[in-house]
């Protein structure tokens, strides 16, 4: 019998490490930041219009799982967050709808990926 096609690499068994919650959360939210930046970066208001569109699906999808009875992070912690979420895509809205800046989307998410990494400021 053959083993070659039973062969595998070792990078096809996954990571070395296990990723935490708060790493895949850094990891969706560092992809959409970086969305945007792009589009800010190229100036085409094609490229902006996913980039947006995809945050607002990030935040929409964050605002889901914080309003799920089984998240454990503290009530008002999760009422800021959701506050936040809301102002997100209301604000992702207005760049779709009337050209907006994306600036406060991306400051927004940076400050969320610094306290995703515990870079947090008093």
């Amino acid at each position: 019998m053959n083993s070659a096609p039973f062969r595998k690499s070792r990078a096809e068994f996954g990571s070395d490490y296990v990723r935490t919650d708060r790493d895949n959360e850094y990891m969706v939210v560092s992809r959409v930041t970086r969305l945007l930046q792009n589009a800010v970066d190229s100036g085409d208001r094609w490229v902006e219009i996913r980039a947006t569109h995809s945050n607002n699906e990030l935040w929409t999808a964050l605002a889901a799982d914080l309003a799920s009875p089984g998240n454990a992070l503290p009530d008002q912690l999760k009422a800021n967050l959701i506050s936040l979420a809301m102002f997100s895509i209301r604000h992702g809205h207005k760049v779709l709808a009337e050209n907006a800046s994306i600036a406060p989307l991306l400051e927004i998410n940076i400050r969320i990926m610094k306290g995703l990494r515990g870079e947090v400021q008093e």
